[in-house]
């Protein structure tokens, strides 16, 4: 099998994200949709981790894991769930903040509480 991209992971991770958001609907806890998520992801032969420790340091200091990434898929795209009213700059700057600390490129902000989950997808981008 050829590597994936970014861009071709986030079509079918996008695809996969309409698929939980028909199935489920929004009105759920975002652990809900990250459980489904991951599930219809690995369905797709991706290889997928949940709840990615990710440690952090302070002057030189480890401070020990400060984050977990909500999945991340195929050691290339951090995907950030959320289950709100509406995405907010904090969440994209968290998400930012997710890709400078694991020096990767492509994070996708995925709100399901709308009425169609096209509105709710916001790539966030680390030098791609």
């Amino acid at each position: 099998m050829f590597p994936v991209s970014e861009n071709e992971l986030s079509e079918k991770i996008i695809g996969a994200a309409i698929e939980v958001h028909k199935e489920l609907g929004p009105g759920l806890l975002e652990s809900i949709y990250e459980a489904a998520l991951f599930q219809e992801l690995s369905s797709l032969g991706l290889h997928v981790q949940r709840q990615v420790p990710v440690e952090t340091s302070y002057k030189g200091q480890k401070l020990g894991v400060g984050y977990r990434f909500d999945l991340l898929v195929e050691e290339k795209v951090i995907i950030e769930l959320k289950a709100v009213e509406a995405i907010s700059n904090i969440h994209v700057a968290q998400l930012l903040k997710y890709l400078k600390l694991s020096n990767l490129k492509l994070g996708l902000l995925l709100n399901f509480n709308v009425k169609y989950m096209k509105h709710g997808v916001k790539r966030v981008v680390n030098n791609l």
